[in-house]
């Protein structure tokens, strides 16, 4: 395979990945554009095995999305909606815990809560929330409040982001999901979301929460108006952050769902385009422990494949999951973990199932 490799004209970067050496941006670009799609996986195997072996990590998880009013309203977005809106709602504390008792019967490890910026509730709610959640589960990992959330919930209670995390930590929470990094290019978020915060003020929240002791994820949106140069920007800006904190967990590279959105006109992402961020995320994000191939928004079956290509992880059952549904994903709203079991099995890995922080729970 690696005579190949190097017929397809990767030689020079084939012999990097074997020693270690970080991949550059112009090496980013020649992988991008390169047809063969079976060399850029095997590349990604490489890195992929190296770090995790034949393994593949998935978790028993639960999502929950408790409001999806939002101030920033991103054209890309099919969940956030104006107070008032029709199909706009906000969850009770009572109606969160309800959502917790009914699946009280299952082993879940995680729950993971996002929402949209709210305009007016208080920062105490969201204390009440994740103390709700530790009350009812008090062995539960809490990973919630994507590193926007924090900083809009820092300016509606007038704290610092790192007063807030303090706080947040104090009542449950465990960890901070990927959520809201999109792309960082400034062009790309003046078109798709110029409400939200910048990307360096997205990084400086995750470092923070790092600093502190808070492990965090990593996304991409990727699909929409982005440049192949933005894509790399965007994972040369997170490895520089990871070579500064070493806080982050797992890198997701999520798929743009056009529908319903202000940008609807746009195609949906294809399964070389998916493949091929999920491998140069694993070649480019060399000090990144864990890629994930969410299947909620690449499907189970490509997600199988992705486990070929670079990823080593399917995220999990998640229970319940609305935002890129919303946004017209055909995925099931849920997998039982048998399900995921059996997929990863038949990729020819190694099921793992995992807690939060990838502490491996069982091995089949």
């Amino acid at each position: 395979m690696d005579a190949y490799i190097e017929q397809s004209g990767l030689g020079r970067i084939l012999a990097k990945v074997k020693n270690g050496e970080r991949l550059t941006i112009d090496d980013g670009r020649a992988l991008y554009h390169h047809p063969n799609i079976l060399a850029l996986g095997y590349l990604a195997n490489i890195v992929r095995e190296w770090k995790n072996g034949n393994q593949a990590f998935f978790i028993y998880n639960q999502h929950i999305n408790y409001s999806n009013i939002c101030v920033n309203l991103c054209k890309f977005c099919a969940f956030g909606r104006e107070k008032g809106h029709a199909l706009a709602y906000e969850m009770t504390l009572e109606e969160v815990k309800d959502k917790v008792r009914q699946r009280l019967d299952e082993p879940i490890d995680e729950i993971h809560m996002v929402g949209g910026l709210h305009p007016d509730l208080p920062f105490s709610y969201y204390l009440a929330l994740l103390r709700g959640i530790k009350e009812l589960r008090p062995d539960v990992h809490i990973q919630a409040f994507t590193c926007v959330e924090i900083h809009h919930l820092a300016q509606m209670a007038g704290m610092s982001v790192e007063h807030t995390l303090r706080q947040l930590i104090d009542a449950g929470l465990g960890s901070i999901p990927g959520g809201g990094a999109e792309v960082f290019s400034p062009r790309v978020r003046q078109a798709t979301c110029e409400k939200k915060i910048s990307g360096e003020g997205w990084l400086e929240v995750a470092k923070t929460a790092h600093r502190l002791g808070i492990k965090t994820n990593a996304t991409m949106l990727y699909g929409h108006i982005e440049t192949i140069d933005e894509r790399l920007a965007h994972f040369d800006a997170l490895r520089q952050a990871q070579d500064e904190t070493g806080g982050f967990l797992a890198f997701i590279p999520l798929a743009f769902h056009p529908k319903n959105t202000a940008m609807a006109e746009h195609a949906s992402t294809t399964g070389i385009d998916d493949l091929k961020n999920i491998a140069l995320s694993r070649l480019m994000l060399d000090n990144f422990p864990h890629i994930k191939a969410y299947w909620v928004m690449i499907g189970p079956k490509l997600a199988q494949v992705a486990l070929a290509f670079g990823a080593d992880d399917m995220d999990g059952t998640v229970k319940e999951e609305k935002i890129s549904h919303m946004a017209g994903a055909q995925t099931e709203q849920a997998l039982g973990h048998r399900t995921l079991i059996r997929l990863i099995k038949e990729a020819g890995r190694q099921p793992v199932q995992r807690d939060t922080l990838y502490n491996v729970l069982a091995a089949y």
